[in-house]
């Protein structure tokens, strides 16, 4: 028993990467389910800067990624839905672009897109929205698509900028906003169509917005990644680890985040692990609040560094 227990320890610790590893190992890694040297983690908020120019917006970003030494950069992406079907978000794409040329290969970096169905709420208003599903769904259906196409074009654009997926935020498939008949139609061909775009992408996440979100729906979606907010919705990681294989981007309560302690944010991490198993992005449900002071975001930096020592004594 002794020499079963020591040559499993000795394939456990040939198998950790004995010196720090570069943020891209540790993503990869973790998208294998391989030990890592530390959980890779992100966390993102707002930058409100909409209005700006994409060096602007790519020069928000870098810092942000540079102040928190972020492992994995998802880049926001608030510009409003443009008129060219093939280049929708032209600033973005030149923010994208900076943001490839300055990380140098250090980082890997994902672009946000939000689903054809809340652009289309954005560009009318979601009581516009659902005034067609009820009276004119053809109307509707026609519509998505024409959005569904630019933002497949899109995304097409931001691979060859540089990002290494998509991360299509999907905020209907809740209880309360869609049944899942009308997710099925009203939503799903077309978010499908912008993650069949880049489908062969290095990271494609989907991230699952708002509190009864019907998680089962996505398991077997083709998409390295997927992220619901714990904090949310009540559903702990291990009740999604229990039917979903691929990798978990979450853990971390985005709600409270701003009054965690260094205790619960420790707390919150080493639950997340045990739960979540090491196919495992260390984040939050969604961004953070945007009035987050640096502070907080580098207390949880320190949380997250204290977690690690504490596993590996």
């Amino acid at each position: 028993m002794h020499t079963r227990r020591s040559f499993l320890a000795a394939l456990s610790a040939a198998a950790l990467p004995s010196t720090p590893l570069s943020r891209i190992d540790r993503v990869r890694r973790a998208l294998d389910g391989k030990d890592v040297d530390r959980p890779p983690y992100t966390y993102w908020y707002h930058f409100l800067d909409e209005k700006l120019p994409g060096d602007r917006h790519a020069a928000s970003t870098l810092a942000f990624h540079r102040k928190f030494s972020t492992d994995l950069v998802k880049v926001m992406s608030d510009y409003p839905f443009g008129n060219d079907p093939a280049s929708p978000f032209p600033e973005q794409i030149k923010a994208l672009q900076i943001i490839r040329r300055e990380l140098q290969g250090k980082a890997l970096f994902v672009e946000t897109i939000f689903q054809p169905f809340n652009q289309a709420e954005k560009t009318s208003s979601p009581e516009k929205v659902k005034a067609l599903l009820r009276d004119n769904p053809q109307a509707l259906l026609d519509r998505l698509e024409t959005v569904a196409r630019a933002e497949a074009a899109h995304a097409r654009l931001a691979i060859r900028a540089g990002a290494s997926g998509i991360f299509l935020a999907i905020s209907n498939a809740n209880d309360g906003y869609l049944t899942r008949e009308q997710y099925r139609k009203f939503s799903e061909p077309f978010d499908r169509m912008v993650i069949d775009a880049v489908k062969d992408a290095e990271l494609n996440i989907l991230h699952l917005h708002g509190p009864k979100v019907y998680l089962d729906l996505f398991y077997n979606w083709p998409t390295r990644a997927i992220q619901h907010s714990v904090a949310g919705t009540g559903i702990p990681l291990r009740t999604v680890r229990q039917s979903y294989k691929g990798v978990l981007m979450a853990g971390v309560d985005e709600i409270g985040f701003k009054d965690l302690t260094p205790d619960q944010m420790r707390r919150q991490i080493e639950t997340a692990r045990a739960e979540a198993g090491p196919k495992w992005i260390l984040a939050p449900g969604c961004s953070v609040p945007n009035d987050t002071p640096d502070r907080q975001l580098l207390a949880f930096n320190q949380a997250l560094e204290a977690s690690t020592l504490g596993k590996s004594r």
